[in-house]
């Protein structure tokens, strides 16, 4: 009787130390995280500070209502984002491509990216989320739409595109971006995709060649289906 009391009795020790390690555990977990909230804040106030935020408007980030905590919720979702290469943009469908290209402000563009050339079928306004795909190899235009069917996209269209362009004016300046999902046939019956490009100089918006391949360097925008 008395081994399998001490039978228990271990059985409990283990258990009550078992039960002191996972609240260490806990504990340490928690300090940890604590330590990096702080790392964050020491960092971020010197940061806003760069920018001419003044301290009275820092403290009101911790003493303001929630309006104001939620635009900064909002800002950091649309940063997370665009490490995660997805952009969101407001597509009003019912504009001209024409108007868009406009909106762009590029330094040149086609003359052919025009609304008679890539009509839209849409009648109304959208917040799209576009997905800037980097397929890193030299590739065609019908293997980089299987890409993107195959992952649940589908490419975007002109409309979009040019949404994005006018939205995200610098990103285009890194690598050419093209969308697949719009085509036109000119009058050598050649199709043709609607592609933004540029360099430190300029900002451009191209006609590209759906049957040519494209350069290891693009992206190719893309929306989930």
């Amino acid at each position: 009787m008395s081994g399998a009391l001490e039978q228990i009795a271990r059985r409990e020790g283990q258990a009550k130390n078992k039960g002191e390690r996972m609240a260490r555990k806990n504990v340490s977990l928690l300090v940890s995280a604590a330590g990096w909230i702080g790392s964050f804040v020491g960092e971020l106030i010197p940061a806003l500070r760069e920018r001419g935020i003044q301290d009275d408007q820092i403290h009101a980030l911790v003493t303001g209502n929630g309006l104001l905590l939620g635009k900064i919720a909002d800002a950091i979702v649309e940063a997370i984002k665009q490490v995660k290469n997805l952009y969101t943009v407001c597509v009003d469908y019912t504009m001209r491509i024409d108007d868009l290209v406009v909106e762009g402000n590029y330094d040149w563009s086609n003359g052919d990216i025009t609304s008679d050339h890539f009509p839209s079928s849409r009648t109304s306004k959208a917040d799209v989320e576009i997905e800037l795909i980097h397929l890193n190899r030299i590739i065609s235009s019908d293997e980089a739409v299987e890409e993107l069917d195959r992952v649940g996209l589908r490419p975007a269209k002109a409309h979009e595109l040019l949404a994005f362009g006018a939205k995200y004016p610098e990103i285009q300046r890194e690598f050419p971006i093209v969308a697949l999902g719009s085509v036109w046939r000119d009058s050598d019956d050649d199709r043709r995709v609607v592609f933004l490009g540029g360099d430190g100089a300029d900002r451009d918006a191209y006609l590209g060649w759906f049957e040519y391949g494209w350069y290891d360097s693009c992206r190719f925008a893309a929306v989930r289906k």
